[in-house]
C-alpha cells in the first residue's frame, strides 16, 4: 500500500523508498547501495567508511553557520521476522506497509521503522531545500540489530559534530539519555545418540502463537518465552511418560522474545492415552497462567515422523535440566531509576538437530558489573552440562549525563511545545549511543523518536499521528541548535 497520502510526506515517501530495499543485519549491501546514490545525487559529500558505514555531510542554512554542528545518526538495518503462516522471502522482497487507521503496519512481517523512521527523517532533512538547519553530519550505521558492527568500528575521523541526535527511542513522550549494553552467549553440545525403539509412535509438540517482541525493551511485561514454554512441557511429560527426544528448534533471532518453538519426540505407543492426558494437564496450567498476557498462546501435539536418531536418556536430561535452570527475564530492576530494567537475559534461540545441541542468548545491563553477573551465570549453567561456550558482541552501555546541554534544552523546547513534561529515561535496550561515546567522547548525545509498538516482532507498528509530532519537534530542535 502507498504511504504517499499521509503526513509529512517527505518522510513517509523516505520510508517507502526504503522498505522497497531489503535490510537484513549482515546483509545491507544493497541499502549501503542505495544510501551511497541518493547522497550523491544530492550533490552532497558522500562517504563510506571501511566497514560500511554511510555518511553524508550537508552545509549549514543561511543564518546557522554558527551553530554547533549536528551528527544525525540512525542504523540502516532491520529485524527479519515473519508469522510462520506468512509466505515472504526478506533477501528479495521489499515489506508490505498497511495502514491501519492511526497506524502504519506490515503484512504479517517486523516493518522496519526500527530505525527506518529515524533513516527516512534524515534522508528528508538532507533532499529540503527549505528546512532550517545547521551543518549536518548524517551517520547511517550498519548491522546495529546483530552485532552494533557499524558502531563499533566506526572511523571518528569522519565527524566534527559537537551533538548527536540518535532517532531511535520508541515513545514520542521521552528523551533518552542512557542505555543497557549487551553481550552474547552462543553454546553447543554434541549429543550421544541411540535407536529410535521399534515400538515407538512419533509426535511433534507446538509452541505459537506468542507475543514475542524486543529482548530489551519487552523483557518485562510478563510475556511468554518459546523456549522455557517447551522445555517445560517435555519436563512434565518426561515425569510419567518414557519418551527420546529427536530434536529441538525453537525461536528466530538474538534479540527478540522467542514466538514459537517446536519439538519432536518419540513415545511408546502404549502411552499415548497417558500421554495426551498429561499434555492436556500442563496445557492447561501454562495456558491459564498466561492468559491475561498471552491470550493467543497455542499448545498443540500433532503426529510424525522422523528418520533421526534420539538423543541419549543421559543427553536428554541433561538438555532439559539446563533449560529449566537457565535464567530468562529480568535479572535485576536498577536501584536509581525507578521502573528501570537494570540487567536481564534473554534465551532467545534453542536447536537440536542431529545430536548437535546449540543455544543463543542475550544478557543486557546498564551497569558492567552486573552484565559481567549474569553473563558469567549463564555461561556456569551451560558449561556445567558440558557446553562449550562462547561469548562475543560485548558491547558497553550508555551511562545518563542529567546535566546535558542538549537535554536541557530540548526538555525545556518539548515543555513549551506539549503543555507536558518530557519523560528523561534510560532505556533497557541497546542504543548505539554508549559504544558512539567511546569513539566520540566529547559529543552531547540524545535519542529520541516516534511511538513505535513491538519492534522486533510481526506485530510491529508505528503511529501516524506520533511521526507527525516526532517531525515537528525534531525540526525545532534543528532550528535552535545552540550557537558554538
Amino acid at each position: 500500500m502507498s504511504l504517499t497520502g499521509i503526513e509529512p510526506k517527505v518522510l513517509w515517501n523516505n520510508f517507502s523508498k526504503l522498505n522497497a530495499i531489503p535490510r537484513p543485519s549482515k546483509k545491507e549491501e544493497r541499502v549501503i547501495a542505495f544510501m551511497i546514490e541518493f547522497g550523491k545525487s544530492l550533490g552532497l559529500e558522500t562517504i563510506q567508511d571501511r566497514i560500511g558505514n554511510v555518511i553524508i555531510k550537508k552545509p549549514a542554512t543561511s543564518g546557522m553557520e554558527q551553530r554547533k554542528t549536528v551528527i544525525l545518526q540512525s542504523h540502516l538495518d532491520m529485524v527479519h521476522q515473519k508469522n510462520a503462516s506468512t509466505v515472504f522471502d526478506f533477501d528479495n522482497q521489499g515489506i508490505e506497509m498497511i495502514i491501519d487507521g492511526d497506524w502504519v503496519k506490515a503484512n504479517g512481517t517486523t516493518l522496519g521503522a526500527d530505525n527506518g523512521i529515524g533513516v527516512a527523517a534524515i534522508m528528508a532533512v538532507l533532499e529540503s531545500s527549505a528546512i532550517v538547519h545547521p551543518a549536518i553530519e548524517a551517520m547511517f550505521t550498519i548491522d546495529e540489530e546483530t552485532g552494533m558492527t557499524g558502531a563499533m568500528q566506526l572511523d571518528p575521523s569522519n565527524f566534527e559534530g559537537e551533538i548527536l541526535l540518535n532517532l531511535d527511542t520508541e515513545d514520542d513522550d521521552e528523551l533518552s539519555i542512557g542505555c543497557a549494553g549487551g553481550i552474547d552467549t552462543n553454546t553447543e553440545y554434541s549429543c550421544s545418540l541411540e535407536d529410535i525403539n521399534s515400538d515407538s509412535n512419533f509426535i511433534t509438540i507446538n509452541v505459537s502463537g506468542l507475543i514475542g517482541g524486543h529482548s530489551g525493551m519487552d523483557i518485562d511485561k510478563g510475556r511468554g518465552n518459546a523456549n522455557k514454554i517447551i522445555t517445560r512441557i517435555l519436563l512434565f511429560l518426561n515425569k510419567s511418560i518414557k519418551f527420546q527426544l529427536i530434536s529441538i528448534d525453537g525461536g528466530s533471532l538474538r534479540n527478540a522474545i522467542p514466538r514459537e518453538a517446536n519439538a519432536v519426540i518419540a513415545y511408546d505407543k502404549n502411552s499415548e492415552t497417558e500421554l495426551n492426558q498429561m499434555f492436556q494437564e500442563i496445557s492447561d496450567k501454562i495456558i491459564t497462567e498466561f492468559q491475561e498476557i498471552e491470550g493467543e498462546l497455542v499448545l498443540k501435539m500433532t503426529s510424525c515422523q522422523s528418520s533421526e536418531r534420539a538423543v541419549s536418556e543421559e543427553d536428554k536430561m541433561k538438555i532439559l535440566n539446563t533449560l529449566t535452570t537457565v535464567h530468562n527475564g529480568v535479572f535485576r530492576m536498577s536501584p536509581e531509576i525507578d521502573g528501570l530494567v537494570e540487567t536481564s537475559s534473554s534465551l532467545a534461540r534453542v536447536i537440536l538437530k542431529e545430536g548437535l545441541f546449540s543455544t543463543q542468548s542475550l544478557q543486557r545491563s546498564s551497569v558492567e558489573s552486573t552484565k559481567d553477573d549474569v553473563a558469567n551465570t549463564i555461561r556456569a549453567c551451560f558449561e556445567l552440562m558440558g557446553c562449550d561456550v562462547v561469548q562475543n558482541g560485548d558491547y558497553p552501555g550508555w551511562k545518563p549525563n542529567p546535566n546535558s546541554e542538549i537535554l536541557q534544552l530540548m526538555a525545556d523546547m518539548y515543555r513549551q511545545r506539549f503543555n507536558e513534561e518530557p519523560q528523561i529515561k534510560a532505556c533497557h535496550a541497546g542504543l548505539e549511543c554508549g559504544i558512539l561515546l567511546k569513539h566520540l567522547p566529547n559529543v552531547d548525545m540524545i535519542s529520541f523518536g516516534p511511538n513505535i509498538r513491538a519492534a522486533h516482532s510481526p506485530d510491529e507498528k508505528v503511529q501516524i499521528s506520533s511521526v507527525s509530532k516526532f517531525w515537528d519537534f525534531f525540526l525545532e530542535v534543528l532550528n535552535q541548535t545552540p550557537a558554538k
